[in-house]
């Protein structure tokens, strides 16, 4: 087992792990206890009471945070003619087709944080479902990234649009900003979070929807929250 550090030990100690915090206690004490030295991403881990290996209790989509992430996303776009030029007049990264698609096949080449495709590109796209799927980066409509509409969704994930969706253990894993962003700001971010995922709740889901709430920093100790008390 690998030895804690001691500026880990201490933000431990901070915690109260008999304690069910309310959200904006949580991601306060998240921002306090970070000691690393760069701007660390807080993620909130959101067990959830539902079955994802059934197509009916999927849980996904995507919301805009209302101070973004701290990180401005690469934005890659598979588009031709009118819809190419529009994405790089919107601002993005690259643009593509057939080209792109090569040069992630034989390259390797994944500098980029979000796919946006058209509809029309996706049997082009659809090639790269092995490689660009395991990673989380096929585009899907579920999360505004197959559009039409490219330059909305270009603006929205540079603006701090998040994609949240069941890990295998039913967890949706969701960073909601930077610690230097204050407990206040990262819990308005997290109620916005929170409000898509509780109104995301699949009408077959049973029982209690949100198991557990846990809020973290990239190297800092976990702090749970009251999931009871979290409401649309």
């Amino acid at each position: 087992m690998a030895k804690k550090s001691k500026k880990y030990t201490q933000a431990v100690a901070k915690i109260d792990r008999t304690k069910l915090y309310d959200s904006q206690e949580a991601l306060s004490l998240v921002a306090d206890i970070a000691t690393a030295k760069f701007d660390e991403t807080v993620e909130a881990h959101i067990k959830l009471g539902v079955d994802g290996r059934h197509a009916d209790q999927q849980v996904r989509g995507a919301i805009v945070l209302p101070h973004g992430t701290g990180k401005t996303k690469k934005v890659l776009v598979f588009a031709k003619g009118e819809k190419a030029a529009e994405a790089q007049a919107a601002g993005a990264d690259f643009v593509g087709a057939e080209d792109l698609v090569q040069k992630i096949q034989k390259d390797n080449w994944f500098d980029f944080d979000v796919v946006v495709a058209t509809p029309d590109m996706m049997g082009v796209v659809g090639r790269l479902g092995r490689v660009l799927g395991p990673k989380g980066l096929m585009p899907n409509p579920k999360s505004g990234t197959v559009t039409f509409d490219v330059t909305k969704a270009i603006e929205e994930i540079k603006a701090g649009k998040v994609e949240y969706r069941l890990d295998k253990n039913n967890i949706v894993h969701v960073p909601v900003g930077k610690v230097s962003f204050g407990g206040e700001k990262l819990a308005e971010n997290f109620a916005t979070l929170m409000s898509a995922i509780v109104k995301a709740k699949p009408a077959s889901a049973k029982g209690t929807y949100l198991r557990s709430i846990t809020v973290a920093s990239t190297m800092g100790p976990g702090v749970k929250i009251n999931a009871a008390k979290i409401t649309d």
